[in-house]
């Protein structure tokens, strides 16, 4: 059994597909297919179940998922640990909330790579709690999140501090009309919504109407077409109202102080290349 076909299984369980796997990894599909096969050879059990609806795990393909996640995670860790004291270089995989990577981001990985161009740099984003457990699972090396956190596995730096705002169309007037629209948030992970409601509540608000939606640019598109208004960090709404018909308007003191965190696992060691991300980042 073999790293590499560890990847290949985790690959395949996480996507359900042979061909969603083969992109992601950048194989043909046959090579993956071939790989699965030898695994389940080698070890003399059926790992997948194929049907029409993808590749289902058996129960020993789940047995085994747990072990080959902790397997690569810990090679990943003796990697990073030989190359603690080399020139940044390997893998550093980046997590940021949306408002992050569009406005505060874009710049300082610019100067980061150019630092370091061994360094394979990669940013995914998220909401606070799925970037935080992502980096409880070793998914990624570290995260920008609304903080501060409290976790016994996490370190966390204060980054910067962003303003929240209430996004509304660009002619509106009174503070206290415009909460009474409706409040456009996130589905899922929306670290606003306790301000969000006590805001309201402080508002007068009986009745607040709070509508979901699965996707940022899909609660902007609610504010420009006037169905309601929303709380976003006003580096965001800076960038849009520029080129839309939308605005900004100033919060209460006591709600409008947003303070982004990196967080990082507090058990894994720190390899070169996030060590200088940390230096650039938090100087």
């Amino acid at each position: 059994m073999e790293s590499g076909d560890l990847r290949i299984f985790c690959a395949v369980a996480e996507e359900g597909s042979i061909t969603r796997a083969a992109q992601r990894l950048q194989y043909v599909p046959s090579n993956v297919t071939g790989r699965i096969r030898q695994l389940e050879e080698g070890l003399r059990t059926s790992l997948f179940v194929r049907s029409n609806r993808g590749m289902e795990l058996t129960p020993a393909g789940k047995i085994l998922l747990g072990y080959a996640r902790e397997i690569l995670n810990l090679l990943g860790e003796a990697e990073k640990s030989v190359q603690a004291e080399d020139k940044p270089r390997g893998q550093l995989r980046i997590g940021a909330i949306e408002s992050t990577a569009a406005a505060y981001l874009p710049e300082r990985l610019a100067d980061y790579y150019a630092r370091y161009p061994e360094v394979n740099l990669s940013l995914n984003t998220g909401n606070s709690s799925v970037l935080m457990q992502q980096v409880v699972n070793r998914e990624i090396d570290g995260a920008f999140v609304y903080g501060p956190v409290t976790h016994p596995q996490l370190k966390q730096i204060p980054s910067y501090q962003e303003e929240l705002v209430l996004l509304t169309e660009v002619g509106a007037e009174s503070l206290q009309e415009q909460l009474h629209k409706p409040m456009l948030i996130l589905s899922t992970g929306c670290t606003h919504r306790s301000r969000v409601e006590r805001l309201l509540a402080e508002a007068g608000v009986q009745h607040p109407r709070i509508i979901e939606f699965g996707s940022l640019e899909a609660v902007i598109g609610g504010v420009a077409s006037g169905l309601g208004v929303a709380l976003l960090p006003r580096s965001n709404a800076a960038m849009l109202s520029k080129e839309s018909n939308m605005k900004a308007m100033t919060l209460p003191k006591s709600y409008r102080e947003l303070v982004v965190h990196f967080i990082y696992h507090r058990d894994v060691p720190v390899s070169s290349a996030l060590r200088a991300f940390l230096e650039l980042n938090h100087q």
